[in-house]
C-alpha cells in the first residue's frame, strides 16, 4: 500500500534491514529481527507543530522562567527528582519485577491528587479492580485520582485532553501501543512511537507524565536506547528481595543533579522514606569483628555512611576466587595488587570476598580506602580501631589522594558518633573539622594501615 513501509527491526539495538536476517549486523544477536509495518508520515508533523507552537526566535528574545515544581508527597522521590516533579517533563521509572515500582507510583499518585490535582493512573497490566485493591491496602483515600485501564496511546492522550490532570502516570510503556503502527505492543517500533507521543503530549499540554520501563536480565532497560534520550529524567529503583530496603537513583535528570539517592523501606502498607540511610546500614553492623570497615560515601549531595566487608580465605588448588558484591570485582583487583607491591601483604593465591551489606552498590574512587582496609584486616584478623570511618582513592603508587565533599563526609561521620576519621591528607584542613571527631590525614596506605591497626 502507498505509505507503507515494511522493515525488520532488531528488538535487542532497534537497526532496521530490508530484509530478514538470521543475525543481526549490528549486535550480533541471533532472530531478533521482527517485521515491522508503518506509515511514512507517523502523523508527527501536527505533533510536532504542538510542542512549540512558534516559530524560531532569537535566544535573547526568549525569557526565562523557573517553573514551580510539583511535590510528589514523598520527600525521598522529590530529593531525586530535584526538589520535585517540574510540569512538562517526561520521568521514567525502571526496575525488576516486583520492586515495588507501581507501589511507589501509586502511592505518589495519591498524595499529588490529595493537594487537589487531578491525576491520571493509566495501567495497562492490571484492571481497575486491582489498581484499586492495591489502593486500599496502601490507604489512599477519595481524592481526584482517576483510574485507566487502556493499552492504546490514542485513547489515553484522548482521556488527557478530556480530563486535563495535573499528573499521568502510565504503567508501563512495554504494554503500550500505537495503532499507526502494526507491530506487536512491547517492540522496539511501538516503544518508540508510544514513548514520542507521550513527550509530545508533556510538552504541548504542560503536564508531567511518569511512565514505568522494565528492565531486562542484565538490569538494563528494556526497548529502544532512544527511549532514555527522549526523557528528561530516568530513574533506576534498585534492591534486593531479601532485603525491606530499596533504592531509587537518577540516572540522568536534565531538571536537577545525577546520581541523587533516596532510600525507602517496604512494609504491608507500602513504601515508607528512610530519612537517615546510615543509621540502617549500620544498624546490624558488629565493630570488633576483623574484615569491617565503615565508608563515608556521597550518593549525589547525600553523605551516606555504608560498612565494607572483606574475608580473606586460602585458595583452593591455586584457583584464587575474588567475588565482590556491592564493589566493581576489577578494581578489586588491582587494590589487591597495590597492597602486596606496596605495603608487603600478599593476598595473591587468597581467595577473596567483599561485600557492602544491604545490597548497597558504592560506585565512587573513596571506596578504595575502605577495601583495602578491609582486606587487611582480614588478613590480619585483626579489627580496626572501634568508631573510625575512613574515605580516600587509592592510586597505582599506593599513594592516597583526596576526593570531593569531604567536609559533608566528616560531618555525616560526627553525627553518627563516631570519634576519628581517617581521610586523605590532601582534604585535612581546619575548614572541615567536627567538633568530638579527630582528622587523621594519610598520604600512603602504609600510613592508614597504620592508624587503623595502632
Amino acid at each position: 500500500m502507498k505509505g507503507q513501509n515494511t522493515v525488520f527491526v532488531c528488538q535487542s539495538c532497534g537497526a532496521q534491514s530490508r530484509k530478514w536476517l538470521g543475525r543481526c549486523s549490528e549486535c550480533d544477536e541471533w532472530n531478533s529481527l521482527v517485521e515491522e509495518r508503518s506509515s511514512s508520515a507517523h502523523g508527527r508533523s501536527d505533533a510536532r507543530s504542538a510542542l512549540t507552537g512558534e516559530g524560531a526566535r532569537l535566544y535573547a528574545d526568549i525569557e526565562s522562567s523557573d517553573a514551580e515544581r510539583i511535590s510528589s508527597g514523598v520527600s525521598e522521590l522529590d530529593r531525586v527528582l530535584g526538589g520535585g516533579m517540574v510540569p512538562g517533563s517526561l520521568v521514567l521509572l525502571g526496575g525488576e519485577p516486583g520492586i515495588g515500582k507501581s507501589t511507589l507510583l501509586l502511592q505518589a499518585a495519591a498524595r499529588v491528587a490529595e493537594t487537589g490535582r487531578s491525576v491520571l493512573y493509566c495501567s495497562g497490566e492490571e484492571s481497575p479492580h486491582q489498581v484499586r485493591a492495591r489502593g486500599e491496602r496502601l490507604g489512599v483515600t477519595d481524592a481526584p485520582l482517576y483510574l485507566l485501564a487502556e493499552t492504546c496511546v490514542e485513547r489515553l492522550l484522548e482521556e488527557v485532553t478530556r480530563l486535563s490532570p495535573g499528573l499521568v502516570i502510565v504503567d508501563s510503556i512495554q504494554t503500550m501501543f500505537s495503532s499507526k503502527l502494526e507491530s506487536a505492543p512491547g517492540t522496539i517500533g511501538q516503544v518508540r512511537e508510544a514513548a514520542t507521543q507521550l513527550l509530545f503530549a508533556a510538552k504541548g499540554r504542560n503536564v508531567t507524565v511518569l511512565i514505568v520501563g522494565h528492565v531486562t536480565k542484565d538490569g538494563n532497560l528494556a526497548g529502544p536506547k532512544v527511549l532514555e534520550h527522549v526523557v528528561d529524567t530516568v530513574l533506576s529503583f534498585e534492591g534486593d528481595r531479601h532485603h525491606a530496603h530499596r533504592v531509587v537513583r537518577a540516572v540522568k535528570n536534565r531538571f536537577g543533579a545525577v546520581s541523587e539517592l533516596g532510600v525507602f523501606r517496604m512494609t504491608a502498607t507500602g513504601l515508607e522514606t528512610v530519612p537517615n540511610p546510615s543509621q540502617l546500614f549500620l544498624s546490624e553492623r558488629k565493630s570488633d569483628a576483623p574484615g569491617s570497615v565503615v565508608l563515608c560515601s556521597i550518593e549525589g549531595s547525600r553523605p551516606i555512611l555504608v560498612e565494607v566487608q572483606a574475608l580473606v580465605g586460602t585458595g583452593a588448588y591455586g584457583n584464587a576466587q575474588r567475588v565482590t558484591s556491592g564493589v566493581d570485582r576489577q578494581r578489586l583487583s588491582l587494590l589487591l595488587t597495590v597492597l602486596e607491591k606496596r605495603v608487603g601483604l600478599h593476598p595473591t593465591g587468597e581467595d577473596v570476598f567483599v561485600n557492602v551489606p544491604g545490597g548497597v552498590l558504592v560506585n565512587e574512587p573513596a571506596a578504595d580506602l575502605a577495601v583495602v582496609a578491609a582486606v587487611a584486616s582480614s588478613m590480619r584478623n585483626q579489627p580496626v580501631l572501634p568508631r573510625v570511618a575512613v574515605f580516600g582513592e587509592v592510586g597505582l603508587a599506593g599513594e592516597i589522594r583526596g576526593v570531593t565533599q569531604a567536609g559533608l563526609r566528616v560531618r555525616e561521620a560526627a553525627q553518627m558518633g563516631f570519634t576519628r576519621c581517617l581521610l586523605p591528607l590532601t582534604n585535612r584542613g581546619p575548614d572541615i573539622a567536627e567538633p568530638g571527631c579527630e582528622l587523621i590525614g594519610v598520604g600512603t596506605v602504609a600510613e592508614a594501615l597504620e592508624g587503623l591497626f595502632a
